[in-house]
């Protein structure tokens, strides 16, 4: 990433964290800065975030790690990562039709990881996300294991969780990512 380009990432992320202060209050844009600015792959992921149309914002302190918790707050589940399956071994079962990648392989090349759905559920405490769209989150492996996978959006003011086979993917469904900077 060249200079510009972090200049550019870092004054689009302040921004945003001055628009909607509700998202992290109690929280200064100058300490989010420097723990960014001192993490090279979570500027990477940052920009991947961005780049895939995230639009991430800081959501909150992780509860047990010491850092700031990132989340992608786009209205819709990001344009960049959707159409597609739950993981790796159902895009590979596919015997027709299968999309150019996962929820969870695009998840690993961003450097994030998928919403767990109370993290997916504070997310939407903050805004009204994904009224149009959905998004896969992390699936607990013994679900995973049957054949199934989680997803949730939110629809006549409720946020609901879904199960799917994990092989199935649709043009409005993506992932949301979180990190921790």
């Amino acid at each position: 990433m060249t200079s510009n380009e972090r200049d550019t990432l870092l004054h689009t992320l302040k921004a945003r964290f001055d628009k909607h202060p509700q998202r992290h209050a109690g929280i200064a844009w100058p300490e989010v800065q420097a723990r960014i600015e001192s993490n090279p792959k979570a500027l990477k992921a940052l920009q991947a975030m961005e780049a895939s149309g995230g639009e991430p914002d800081v959501i909150g302190r992780h509860p047990e790690a010491e850092g700031f918790v990132f989340c992608d707050c786009a209205a819709e589940s990001p344009a960049g990562r959707r159409s597609l399956c739950y993981d790796r071994a159902a895009r590979e079962s596919r015997k027709e039709h299968a999309p150019a990648s996962s929820a969870l392989e695009m998840a690993a090349e961003l450097g994030i990881e998928l919403l767990v759905e109370a993290q997916y559920r504070q997310l939407q405490q903050l805004g009204e996300f994904d009224l149009k769209t959905s998004s896969w989150i992390a699936t607990p492996p013994a679900m995973r294991k049957l054949g199934g996978a989680l997803f949730c959006d939110r629809r006549y003011g409720q946020v609901f969780t879904y199960h799917n086979g994990v092989q199935s993917y649709y043009a409005a469904r993506g992932f949301r990512g979180a990190l921790t900077v």
